[in-house]
């Protein structure tokens, strides 16, 4: 059997799991600042306390979509040291293939927290790789609905 037979036998049995609840992040008004600035978004509702006080239907400020969005590596923790070694095991490169579904249900005010639910939705071969599926759900704490639902797929090769 090859490495990636291997690693299909192994996470199969797993597929419809949760495999990974991750850290709670802050989400503060520098954070969102930065990101307003290295995208060029700096509408006000997400810049502006003052005026998002005033204005806003959230009465604050509130984190982009797409920052939320690229918190997943540190919310999944899927860079973390040894994660890729101990998920992943004869593998040596793993690519972010893309997403397939992005829903962002719920707004971040600023100050809030994050954290990520990762549930193993599907594993199959492609050739000597292994294409897998996530579902991930970024939690709000206290929230009552979800800050952003994704499904994403990943491919390993050995």
């Amino acid at each position: 059997m090859s490495a990636a037979d291997d690693l299909v036998a192994l996470l199969a049995p797993r597929v419809g799991s949760e495999t990974h609840v991750g850290p709670w992040l802050a989400v503060d008004q520098e954070r969102i600042d930065a990101f307003a600035r290295v995208t060029g978004d700096l509408q006000w509702i997400h810049t502006d306390p003052e005026r998002a006080r005033r204005e806003s239907p959230y009465g604050t400020t509130v984190a982009h979509g797409f920052l939320t969005l690229s918190l997943l590596p540190f919310l999944t923790e899927a860079n973390a040291p040894g994660h890729f070694e101990r998920n992943y095991p004869g593998m040596r490169l793993r690519v972010n293939y893309g997403l397939n579904r992005v829903r962002f249900p719920a707004p971040v005010p600023a100050g809030s927290s994050l954290r990520a639910r990762t549930v193993l939705k599907a594993v199959e071969p492609l050739g000597e790789a292994v294409q897998i599926t996530y579902g991930i759900t970024v939690e709000i704490e206290g929230g009552a609905r979800p800050a952003c639902v994704a499904e994403q797929v990943v491919r390993l090769y050995p």
